[in-house]
């Protein structure tokens, strides 16, 4: 089994093998017709099932025939143009190259001893990307697995500052809007907050926070002595890529004397446009900011970070321990992660971005996802032409919601089944993927475009795709009821 140990003595069959499987991939990529297979889980489950783990095939040859027969052939192809589901991007090639070489040498990120020139390179972007937010030169951040827990250690920060037993967790409060990630309300029960510690609060027309609201809500705090931990503000909402009003939002936080944590993890590719980076102005008045790169930076996941403008916020995260020991290793300069971040032992996955960036450059990730928000301007014009549809708002990012609306007189109700039916419909042709989501009551769906090869053209044709999808059931539904 010796032969499997990635070593020197291993080199060539390391290189036979990974080229084996890269084939398979490109093999693929260039085969599929559409996003998905249509497989259904009650179809792929016995398979996967049958499969005896405690029988090893022993070849990489019929291993990668099995692999495909399980997951390459059904998997969902976020490269496809008519992929325009959820925040999954398509990858660019420099990062999965990135991704190839840190899984073969393994460094763990959270000391110098474990990873030597990988904890230069991830200081050196975090730096970046501080630079490009603007926080300052106290700036400081560390890599995460993705945006939750990026939000989650920014809210533990917050915590911590404001309230550090928890006899006071009670009285604590974090304001967002009712657009804002589940992951603010995820974080405030994993941070042992109580039920009502999440204010949620209205959005305008554009979906974006209501600061009047924000305003009343933070005097209303003040009135009943409960305790606003943090505001967070979302630049690039999940459903709708709207992007609250950061200036107001910061002028209402420093009035008040509260955190602003700014939830950036969709719209932080803005940070490398050229044409769009004004729609971020006042993020740099943050005091935490959530970045996913594995959404508009076009990486691989897991790519997300979280920043902090003082780095001595970063302390409520350190555990002084003997193994291992942040306070030895400030006191011998080695520059160790393990004390600014929830995780121990932690990926290099900032090889992925310093790939990209120094391949492409940060001007070649801003102009691609300016494609994909040119492409959803262009998306909107042609919904809102369309008597067949009804859209919510303009987009600000990369984001359509809309929904289908038969000429003739149907219930509500009925409107939102042949949604719900068109869209599964869809999923289960493979022809395409999109996503759902509610406006109040009613349901919606949901293009969120990140692949530049998406044409307005392929946006028609699933246009044409739901028309008919929801029709059909319109039509049966009414033969039902005859």
């Amino acid at each position: 089994m010796r032969s499997h140990l990635l070593n020197h003595m291993t080199a060539e069959h390391y290189r036979r093998t990974v080229t084996a499987g890269v084939e398979r991939v490109a093999a693929g990529l260039t085969a599929a017709e559409r996003p998905f297979s249509g497989v259904g889980v009650d179809e792929l489950s016995p398979v996967v099932g049958a499969i005896d783990l405690d029988r090893p095939l022993g070849d990489v040859s019929a291993a990668l025939d099995e692999l495909s027969e399980v997951y390459l052939r059904d998997s969902v192809h976020f490269h496809h143009p008519r992929y325009l589901g959820h925040l999954h991007c398509p990858v660019v090639i420099p990062a999965v190259l990135g991704e190839a070489v840190l899984s073969a040498v393994n460094s763990s990120l959270d000391s110098w001893d474990r990873s030597a020139g990988g904890t230069l390179i991830e200081r050196r972007l975090i730096d970046w990307t501080a630079e490009r937010i603007g926080l300052g030169p106290a700036a400081d951040g560390i890599f995460t697995s993705g945006g939750t827990q990026s939000t989650l250690q920014a809210l533990l920060l917050a915590r911590e500052e404001v309230a550090s037993r928890p006899e006071h967790f009670a009285r604590l409060r974090i304001l967002t809007s009712e657009c804002g990630h589940i992951g603010v309300r995820k974080a405030a029960r994993i941070l042992g907050l109580g039920p009502d510690s999440v204010i949620s609060l209205p959005v305008d027309r554009d979906r974006r926070m209501q600061t009047v609201a924000l305003a009343r809500a933070l005097e209303r705090c003040a009135a009943e002595g409960t305790v606003p931990m943090a505001v967070v503000a979302t630049a690039g909402t999940a459903d709708f890529g709207s992007i609250d009003p950061l200036p107001e939002i910061a002028a209402l936080c420093e009035q008040f004397s509260v955190r602003m944590h700014v939830d950036a993890a969709y719209g932080c590719g803005l940070l490398a446009s050229r044409e769009r980076r004004g729609l971020l102005e006042g993020i740099e008045r943050a005091d935490s900011v959530t970045v996913d790169y594995h959404k508009s930076f076009f990486q691989p996941v897991s790519s997300s970070a979280v920043l902090v403008r003082d780095r001595a916020a970063l302390r409520h995260v350190t555990y002084h321990a003997e193994y291992p020991d942040p306070r030895r290793m400030t006191g011998e300069r080695s520059p160790d992660q393990a004390d600014k971040s929830l995780q121990t032992t932690r990926r290099f996955d900032a090889l992925k971005l310093w790939m990209t960036l120094r391949v492409m450059g940060a001007d070649g990730i801003g102009e691609l996802f300016d494609e994909v928000c040119d492409r959803a301007a262009e998306g909107w014009r042609l919904l809102a032409a369309d008597p067949r549809f009804e859209v919510v708002v303009r987009p600000r990012l990369s984001t359509l919601v809309f929904r289908f609306i038969p000429s003739g007189v149907t219930s509500p109700a009925e409107i939102d089944r042949a949604n719900l039916y068109a869209r599964k419909a869809l999923f289960a042709s493979g022809e395409a993927v999109v996503a759902g989501t509610k406006v109040g009551a009613r349901q919606y769906l949901k293009f969120t475009l990140l692949n530049p090869e998406t044409t307005v053209r392929d946006i028609a044709a699933v246009l044409d795709l739901i028309s008919g999808h929801a029709e059909k059931y319109l039509g049966e539904s009414l033969v039902r009821a005859s």
